[in-house]
C-alpha cells in the first residue's frame, strides 16, 4: 500500500440532503419526547459534535447515555429510510467511476473518514451501491471525536494494525467537500483534497489549504492525479 485514500460522504460520494433533519427529528422525539426546533450547523461535524449541540439545543443534557441512545435511534431513523434514500437521494457524479478506478489502480486502499456513524456510512452508501470498495473496518466514524483530525488517526491506527507497517502522514489522502475535512486533514499531516460539490467553493476550499481541488469527481483521471 502506497496511498490510504479517506473518503468524505456526505456531498463528496453522495447526496442526502433533506434527510437528516428528519432523522434527527425522530431520534430526538424517540429518546427524549421533545420536538426539533432547530439544527445546528452539520457541515463537515461529526456525529458526536451535532448530537451534543442538537441535546443542548433542546435542554438536554449530552451525557454518555444520551448520546448512545441517540446514536441508535438515528442509525434505526436511516435504516427504516433507505428505500426513500435510494429513491430521493443520489450518487454524486464520477463517484462510483472514482472508486472502482482507485480499487484497480495498484497501491490504493480506500476507506472513509466522515463525520457518520459507522453504521448511517453503510447505508448510505450502500443505498447507492457505492459499499463495494469501501473498507468499513479500517475508517473512522463520527461517533468517536468531536474532531475530524481524530477520526483520521483512528483510521490510520486500524489500518496500521491491520498492514502491520507504519503509515506516514504524507501517505494519507484526505478528499472531503467542507474546509473541515480540509483542516483535520492538515492537522494530521495527509494530503488534503478538496471537491467543490457541496457548499463550498473551489476558492474556499484552496483558501482553507487543500493541497488540490476538484469541481467535481466527473474527470475520473483528474480523481487519480489529485490522490496519486
Amino acid at each position: 500500500m502506497t496511498r490510504l485514500v479517506l473518503w468524505d460522504i456526505d456531498l463528496t460520494l453522495v447526496d442526502a440532503r433533506g434527510f437528516g433533519a428528519r432523522w434527527y427529528r425522530k431520534a430526538l422525539a424517540d429518546v427524549t419526547g421533545k420536538t426539533l426546533r432547530r439544527m445546528p450547523d452539520t457541515a463537515g461535524r461529526t456525529e458526536l459534535a451535532i448530537t451534543t449541540e442538537v441535546l443542548e439545543i433542546h435542554d438536554s443534557t449530552p451525557d454518555e447515555p444520551t448520546i448512545a441512545a441517540m446514536f441508535a435511534a438515528l442509525t434505526s431513523a436511516v435504516a427504516e429510510t433507505r428505500d426513500e434514500l435510494s429513491q430521493r437521494g443520489s450518487a454524486l457524479p464520477g463517484a462510483a467511476r472514482a472508486l472502482t478506478a482507485l480499487t484497480a489502480a495498484p497501491g490504493f486502499t480506500q476507506t472513509l473518514v466522515t463525520g457518520n456513524l459507522a453504521e448511517v456510512a453503510f447505508h448510505k452508501l450502500e443505498s447507492f451501491d457505492l459499499h463495494h470498495h469501501i473498507d468499513f473496518e479500517i475508517g473512522g466514524f463520527g461517533a468517536a471525536s468531536v474532531h475530524r483530525h481524530d477520526l483520521i488517526a483512528d483510521s490510520v491506527a486500524k489500518t496500521t494494525d491491520r498492514h502491520g507497517t507504519t503509515i506516514s502522514p504524507d501517505s494519507v489522502v484526505v478528499i472531503g467537500d467542507t474546509p473541515h475535512d480540509i483542516a483535520g486533514a492538515l492537522r494530521f499531516g495527509a494530503v488534503a483534497v478538496g471537491v467543490a460539490t457541496g457548499s463550498n467553493s473551489e476558492d474556499d476550499l484552496r483558501a482553507a489549504g487543500a493541497h488540490a481541488v476538484l469541481p467535481n469527481l466527473a474527470d475520473t483521471d483528474a480523481v487519480l492525479t489529485a490522490l496519486s
